[in-house]
């Protein structure tokens, strides 16, 4: 048991970790490419919305803007600070699962994949959202669910 604790801990730490780093990346402009100028990412004071300002591809991949990037942030902070404890890790990794599941979900329709003009989930963030929800997926309800020998649906 112990070890599955751990494995759940160690999950919300990565995960914390990476969209941490992700965000805070997001803000550095060398990190972030606007496709099609030598800009980095749209300056707010050109912008004319929440969604433009900010907006450009972190590490040419991932479409991003300010408040993703403060989305990020957050929620990497909150994956860090779970790590503190089994059952707070076990929280963070079954509420992650489920919102970033829906994410990557979202982000393949095309009337919702800017979170109504918030912030943008297309592209590379689908496949970085959906492989994220399936390791937190994993340690945070498959695995103590093998470990106690109770079924998935019960172990939720």
């Amino acid at each position: 048991m112990e070890r599955t604790n751990m494995a759940e801990r160690y999950c919300a730490l990565v995960l914390g970790m990476t969209f941490l780093i992700l965000g805070i990346a997001g803000f550095i402009p060398a990190f972030v490419h606007l496709p099609g100028t030598n800009a980095s990412y749209v300056p707010p004071d050109v912008a004319t919305g929440a969604y433009s300002a900010g907006f450009g591809y972190l590490f040419g991949i991932f479409p991003t803007n300010f408040l993703h990037n403060l989305v990020h942030c957050a929620v990497g902070i909150f994956g860090i600070a779970s790590y503190t404890s089994a059952s707070s890790a076990r929280v963070f990794n079954r509420f992650f699962a489920v919102s970033y599941i829906l994410i990557a979900l979202l982000g393949v329709i095309p009337a919702a994949n800017t979170v109504f003009g918030l912030m943008p989930i297309f592209g590379g963030n689908v496949l970085l959202n959906g492989l994220t929800a399936v390791a937190a997926l994993y340690y945070g309800i498959i695995l103590p669910a093998k470990v106690n020998d109770v079924g998935v649906a019960r172990n939720i």
